[in-house]
């Protein structure tokens, strides 16, 4: 078990993998793939293909120790920077907020606001019929609230889970929006990997940092 991670009790939610952190979330992910995964093939080359993935993580932040340690620093410091500068609006902006023209974040809104228990404050990302090619991974977001927090799910299709951090902490930054206009606390964030993977030409880079992240008790 990946350091942080918290197996759930066969009872509850037996499939849900937590963790605390963003970065033990990764390096969980990481494993997964690396010790299940199996040779695939997607367009950008050949992967290690992992078996569907559902988790959540409690806290997601730029300044994750283990990120910064075994993740893209510059990327990262990047990101960072770009998000405390308000104008800049993230790859999916445009299908949150200006899908065929509608706002869905403000419709989720709207609609939990009005209909707080509601199971389908449910929103696509993708386009019927769109090129396969303009296919974004993440696929879909669904909010709901429970235990007076807002829950997020996030829904890839495919995920390149070595990057998958450089997605994960910005999601959060979505939940917190309608969190907040919704005078409600953030509860985990929820993410769903149909195919996590990772390319081959990184698998070097990824066999070092799960050596310099062991299992807790690993012999």
């Amino acid at each position: 078990m990946a350091a942080g991670s918290r197996d759930v009790p066969a009872d509850e939610d037996k499939d849900v993998r937590r963790w605390d952190t963003c970065g033990q979330a990764w390096i969980g992910v990481l494993r997964h793939v690396w010790s299940a995964g199996e040779a695939g093939l997607e367009e950008g080359g050949p992967i290690i293909e992992g078996p569907p993935l559902l988790f959540e993580v409690s806290s997601l932040s730029w300044e994750d120790p283990i990120l910064h340690e075994h993740g893209d620093r510059a990327r990262i410091v990047r990101r960072a920077q770009e998000r405390t500068r308000r104008v800049v609006r993230g790859r999916y902006w445009p299908r949150l907020h200006d899908l065929e023209g509608n706002d869905q974040i403000r419709w989720v809104v709207d609609l939990l606001r009005a209909r707080p228990w509601t199971t389908s404050a449910w929103i696509s990302l993708t386009i019927p019929g769109e090129p396969a090619e303009g296919l974004p991974s993440l696929t879909a977001l669904s909010f709901r609230i429970r235990g007076y927090r807002l829950i997020m799910t996030a829904m890839f299709r495919s995920q390149n889970v070595y990057r998958g951090y450089l997605t994960y902490i910005p999601l959060r930054e979505v939940q917190v929006q309608v969190a907040d206009e919704l005078g409600l606390p953030a509860g985990p964030l929820r993410v769903y990997v149909d195919v996590p993977h990772v390319h081959v030409a990184d698998a070097e880079q990824v066999a070092s940092v799960l050596v310099a992240m062991p299992e807790p008790n690993a012999a």
